[in-house]
């Protein structure tokens, strides 16, 4: 749909060192890309500013909160933070982006807050996969709020499933917990010639049970909370999900990519 709108699709070279050299030669208006980029993004730019020297980060970030404040009042930030602070940082991307949407895997709220204040644009969170013909919510252009992938995707019904072993309840308060289930015309009729796959995935009642873990916020906000697939259990009996540690290991500048393996000792 966009193509035959006129939409213009730009390609990186191949060589993730050289990715900002084509976002500056592209000038994308619609950035979408995954939460490890953008991390990578902020790690960048928060890093340039801590070596500018004392006065320069506090002028940073006196802009940024203030510019921050404003978006999240719903109020117009000060145009003079933009000329004397964020001007720069828009060049580092073209100076064209008015979207940039994230997807793949969840977000931090403080990076996306970060991308909003420094790039002056929305940036959109959603979720979905490749067996729901991908959107099952997404983020609505005039939510501020931070930490959550939105509200459904008209063409699909949401619902929560308990996940005792986790001890998630779609009855818990004040927030409803549970493994998010997709049903409607946007979800797959099975895998191809694999009918075991296809039933351990969709019930009787024509459910895709996803494997995430989901939490209902007001507004009818989808927050994805943790993983039911990827989680081993220990000896005491307690259940770790390895997302959530390669996630705190994944800050650490000096690590690129982590694994988290888990092996019972014999």
């Amino acid at each position: 749909m966009a193509v035959y709108r006129g939409v213009a699709i730009g390609f990186y070279q191949g060589d993730n060192m050289k990715l900002m050299d084509d976002l500056a030669a592209l000038r994308p208006t619609v950035f979408c890309s995954v939460p490890r980029l953008y991390n990578r993004i902020y790690a960048g730019i928060t890093n340039a500013v801590k070596s500018t020297g004392v006065m320069r980060q506090r002028l940073f970030q006196a802009a940024y909160n203030s510019k921050k404040h404003a978006i999240m009042t719903g109020r117009k930030p000060s145009p003079i933070w933009d000329r004397l602070v964020f001007s720069k940082i828009k060049d580092k991307l073209g100076g064209r982006v008015r979207v940039m949407g994230s997807g793949a895997s969840p977000l931090s709220p403080d990076v996306m807050d970060f991308l909003r204040v420094c790039f002056g644009c929305q940036v959109l969170e959603g979720y979905g996969m490749t067996e729901t013909s991908c959107v099952i919510s997404c983020m609505e252009e005039s939510d501020n709020l931070s930490g959550h992938v939105g509200s459904p995707n008209p063409a699909c019904e949401i619902k929560l499933v308990d996940v005792p072993e986790m001890n998630y309840f779609s009855d818990d308060q004040p927030y409803p917990r549970g493994e998010i289930c997709v049903r409607g015309p946007i979800v797959f009729q099975g895998y191809y010639k694999d009918e075991v796959q296809t039933r351990e995935v969709i019930d009787e009642s024509s459910w895709l049970h996803t494997g995430d873990i989901g939490l209902w916020l007001p507004g009818g906000r989808l927050k994805i909370i943790d993983r039911k697939k990827n989680i081993f259990k220990l000896a005491q009996g307690e259940y770790i999900a390895p997302e959530k540690i390669e996630n705190v290991y994944a800050k650490c500048k000096f690590i690129s990519q982590c694994f988290v393996y888990g092996r019972g000792i014999t």
